[in-house]
């Protein structure tokens, strides 16, 4: 399950985000609601834990403008303790739950689970292009009756290339995804990665490529046989 988490306390993100992984959760972490909004509308997510006071804009104000795009992902907001009237507008803007600060993780979690229980039917179980398909559920990527089972870093950025197909994204852009704002990794990582997924395309005969451009990034797109 894919999730997106706006938390502009640093030390606070950083700790529901390992919480979060540690139990199998993909989480992109955001701190401030422009980049909230750029990645809700830009990624499809299964949930979106939005804090309400963020830099930028509001958990509010993020929450208004992907409902009024028809954006139907659950959201759960993170509220200040005893501001109830910051809960009444979360629901009316079209929350799906809100959690008081601070929480306790176990209560977080408990959360998390009902508020994906709940989660639109829209949201694809599979991605698929070409002759290939990824559970999003299981990680699998299948092609021509193979199915392999994707680590986790390699499933992500699969699901980043099939989501964006066609789109060239670049390395900086892609390494920001895999490993977030504040990596150490070095950019060549990504390549090593793109080069893992590419073996694992030719193993399932797979019709799709991904494509580099020196200076503008790495594409998916599908082959024609004379290619």
């Amino acid at each position: 399950m894919k999730l997106l988490y706006a938390e502009d306390e640093l030390a606070m993100s950083q700790a529901v985000t390992d919480i979060l992984t540690y139990h199998r959760y993909d989480v992109d972490a955001v701190y401030d609601g422009t980049d909230a909004l750029y990645y809700a509308q830009n990624q499809q997510y299964d949930g979106i834990i939005l804090d309400i006071l963020l830099p930028g804009m509001s958990g509010l104000e993020v929450l208004k403008k992907l409902r009024s795009e028809g954006n139907s992902t659950p959201v759960l907001m993170l509220t200040a303790v005893g501001e109830v009237e910051d809960r009444i507008a979360g629901l009316d803007c079209g929350a799906d739950d809100y959690l008081p600060k601070p929480f306790a993780m176990g209560e977080l979690l408990a959360r998390v689970r009902a508020m994906l229980r709940r989660k639109d039917e829209f949201t694809p179980n599979i991605l698929e292009c070409g002759n290939v398909s990824l559970n999003q559920q299981k990680s699998e990527l299948s092609a021509n009756g193979i199915t392999l089972v994707l680590p986790r870093l390699e499933y992500k950025l699969m699901e980043i290339l099939m989501l964006n197909t066609n789109r060239f994204l670049s390395t900086e852009d892609l390494l920001v995804k895999l490993w977030g704002y504040d990596t150490d990794t070095e950019p060549g990582a990504v390549w090593v990665y793109i080069s893992y997924l590419r073996r694992r395309l030719s193993a399932i005969d797979a019709n799709i490529t991904i494509e580099a451009k020196r200076g503008v990034g790495y594409s998916l797109k599908v082959t024609t046989p004379e290619e």
